[in-house]
């Protein structure tokens, strides 16, 4: 049985940039055993698979190396890419609808309000906030340096138990509201280079605090990426452009 996988950079703007992920699309889901060996043989953060529905929408579900997870921005990106930019996707986080905007694409996710806990132990330096929203863990530094620079304990994020810890700062040049870095070692993804996911709880944290709705996050790891967001009630919208890279077959 061989498999067809499309490569695409998720917010990216060029090649080698953003947050790869892997899409399949398929006739019927394969085992959920077979899934999680294609992921773990592509091992990109997430690998997006995709199933059409009679309606036109599609069911989709996405693979980390490791595990099955609820929500991923990035590979949803890159899965609605592959179809053409508009798509309407059935997940485990209910309808998630895409669709062209500017020059990327524009993703109704739910809103994700972060709420406050006692502040983490990770060796970060001063930390003036920190919560945990429905996934995440999420932890605000003085500075956009303290992101930038910091070496991250993985084991003690692990520890946490949540799936990702989001470390973040106010931006620290124009157009950039915040910057964050994202760790998800109990995921089987040490950093993630661009988290759309994430960055619903990045807006309900940077919206009420900035007081706006519209926000622009960049996500400071090696490869980079910024993600937009709108605040409108229980939804955001996460957008960015994405570029396809290459198909893979698996012949087995």
């Amino acid at each position: 049985m061989s498999t067809e996988l499309w490569i695409v950079d998720a917010f990216a703007e060029r090649p080698f940039t953003g947050n790869p992920a892997a899409v399949a699309v398929l006739a019927s889901f394969p085992a959920d055993g077979r899934m999680a060996a294609i992921a773990d043989e592509v091992h990109l953060s997430e690998t997006a698979f995709v199933v059409p529905r009679s309606d036109g929408s599609h069911d989709l579900r996405w693979f980390t190396p490791t595990v099955e997870v609820d929500l991923c921005g990035h590979a949803t990106l890159a899965a609605a890419h592959v179809l053409g930019g508009r798509a309407r996707f059935h997940t485990r986080s209910g309808v998630l609808d895409c669709r062209p905007a500017g020059s990327g694409l524009a993703m109704d996710f739910p809103a994700d309000e972060p709420v406050a806990m006692a502040v983490p132990d990770l060796g970060l330096g001063p930390v003036t906030w920190s919560g945990r929203g429905r996934d995440d863990v999420l932890v605000v530094v003085e500075d956009a340096h303290q992101v930038r620079r910091m070496v991250p304990d993985l084991g003690a994020m692990a520890a946490l138990g949540a799936r990702a810890v989001v470390v973040t700062a106010p931006g620290d040049r124009p157009g950039i509201d915040m910057v964050s870095r994202v760790f998800a070692p109990n995921v089987g993804v040490p950093e993630d280079p661009v988290t759309g996911s994430a960055h619903c709880a990045l807006a309900g944290y940077w919206g009420p605090v900035l007081g706006r709705d519209e926000l622009v996050g960049e996500q400071a790891s090696a490869r980079g990426g910024t993600v937009g967001m709108a605040r409108a009630g229980d939804r955001v919208t996460i957008s960015g452009p994405a570029v396809t890279v290459g198909r893979l077959e698996l012949l087995v």
